[in-house]
């Protein structure tokens, strides 16, 4: 078996990778910014240590890992955050040993409006946007039809001051128009993107030199933020062999080996699925593939070892997945904030039915993905950093 180091601990999809290969029997070593984190306190982590932070400090970052490289004889990293994956394509000096695409690659498949090129080029649909450099260039653009989503063209910069970026929604094209005056020089450039309402559907991917070794399929029941965010509660569903395909098309357009998400909303108005975004990164609710049956991170590592395994394209639909701390915090943002202060569309469950929704969700023998009687610490580890948080005078909602 392998020695791994798997990085970004505090990350929910690091402590479901960690469990998912020390019950493969690997030896995992989890890298966090301190030795105590959520995905080190299992009982499946062989080792902790505690490594610079990869956003502010992507120099010292690598070097940490190339260190615990040559120390613990390791076979494999695994970065989990973007942050991570960039500085060590960028810097380190074992990237062979990274389970990664190259750092251009990377790049190609994180920025928006490549990928929307990438899709229009395939017949892949895509919502009506414009790549803005400047605010200025909004004036070139004829007005979108309601509410509209400014996104950063990545989530994570490459180059100068690394820091990640924030998702904006204004209610019509004029409010667009003065939040986008608002914004400093450096939040560009931006895509502006009509927003597509209807559930989020996550396809999930393991593609390896081309071929497919894994997929998966979950849709999104409530999310942190309530407009769109990651998911809080999901759930396993079955996946049209089109929707499969055309995934996997995309994904091999920019000849990339490894795991991604392949973001998608249902649109409500025509029943088309419209592509988001492409992730290629483990997800927060990576949790949910491995009860469901695909263990993502155990075919990843084969398939870095060279080891052939029978492609996994079958799966148990109707598996729910919840992530407690996650939903207790969509509450909350449902219970303090109306939905026009949320951004929700027409819709959405009014607040009655979303606190019906999380006693619902926490009566029944949902699988949650931190809290497992088979592996507790992580879950009282969390539960003492929320402590603390609600503790501190500079939280923030």
């Amino acid at each position: 078996m392998a020695t791994i180091l798997v990085t970004d601990g505090n990350e929910r999809s690091a402590l479901a990778v960690v469990r998912s290969l020390g019950r493969a029997g690997h030896r995992v070593i989890v890298g966090a910014s301190k030795v105590a984190s959520l995905a080190g306190s299992s009982r499946f982590a062989s080792a902790r240590i505690a490594l610079p932070d990869s956003l502010a400090r992507p120099g010292e970052f690598a070097a940490a890992v190339d260190a615990a490289c040559r120390s613990a004889h390791l076979d494999l990293i695994l970065p989990v955050a973007d942050a991570s994956i960039i500085a060590l394509q960028s810097m380190s000096t074992f990237r062979d040993k990274v389970v990664s695409p190259p750092l251009e690659t990377l790049l190609r498949i994180s920025d928006k409006a490549e990928v929307t090129r990438v899709a229009e080029s395939l017949g892949v649909r895509v919502p009506r946007q414009a790549y803005l450099m400047t605010p200025g260039d909004a004036r070139n653009v004829g007005a979108f039809e309601g509410q509209v989503v400014l996104k950063p063209t990545r989530s994570v910069r490459a180059t100068g001051a690394r820091a990640k970026q924030r998702v904006m929604h204004a209610t019509d094209w004029a409010n667009t128009l003065q939040t986008l005056r608002q914004l400093p020089a450096a939040a560009f450039p931006l895509l502006a993107q009509e927003r597509v309402v209807g559930p989020g559907i996550g396809v999930f991917l393991l593609v390896w030199r081309g071929e497919l070794r894994a997929c998966f399929a979950h849709r999104r029941i409530r999310e942190k933020p309530p407009s769109g965010g990651v998911s809080v509660v999901c759930e396993s569903v079955d996946l049209e062999s089109t929707l499969r395909d055309q995934s996997v098309a995309l994904v091999r357009a920019f000849d990339w080996s490894g795991v991604a998400m392949v973001e998608y909303k249902r649109d409500l108005r025509t029943g088309d699925a419209v592509l988001m975004e492409i992730n290629g990164r483990f997800w927060g609710s990576l949790q949910l593939a491995i009860d469901a049956g695909v263990d993502f991170p155990a075919l990843l590592v084969d398939a870095a070892l060279g080891r052939r395994t029978t492609p996994v394209t079958a799966w148990r639909s109707g598996v729910r997945s919840r992530w407690f701390w996650g939903d207790a915090d969509h509450l909350l943002a449902r219970l303090r904030h109306s939905a026009a202060d949320l951004h929700l569309p027409a819709d959405a469950p009014s607040r009655l039915a979303a606190l019906a929704g999380f006693i619902a969700a926490s009566v029944r023998p949902w699988n949650d993905q931190v809290i497992r009687f088979s592996d507790p610490r992580p879950a009282l580890h969390e539960l003492r950093d929320r402590l603390r948080l609600s503790r501190s005078p500079a939280r923030a909602e």
